[in-house]
């Protein structure tokens, strides 16, 4: 399986790196599915260094009704504004 990946947002937090999120757009080349997969990577200074990463994946559609704007959806409204261009001589989209 090919996947073909976009990274839309990345965020680390904490003085030494305790928090990394990052929200990726992909495609998967061989299902023609095109979706959002965010992964969030927890340490825990606490238990000797102890990492919880969870992932999980959602269609575009769902990712941009999410509440708030972040960088991730900003950069995705981007990307698609430049895939569906407006002619601003014409009322139909340029392919």
């Amino acid at each position: 399986m090919a996947l073909l990946r976009r990274e839309l947002y990345r965020q680390v937090k904490g003085p030494e790196i305790t928090h990394a999120d990052c929200c990726t757009l992909v495609f998967d080349t061989d299902a023609k599915n095109l979706y959002v997969e965010r992964e969030v990577a927890q340490l825990d200074t606490t238990v000797a260094g102890a990492i919880e990463i969870q992932t999980a994946t959602m269609d575009i559609a769902d990712y941009l009704k999410q509440g708030g704007q972040t960088a991730g959806h900003r950069e995705l409204w981007r990307l698609l504004r430049t895939l569906f261009k407006e002619d601003r001589n014409s009322d139909e989209l340029v392919w």
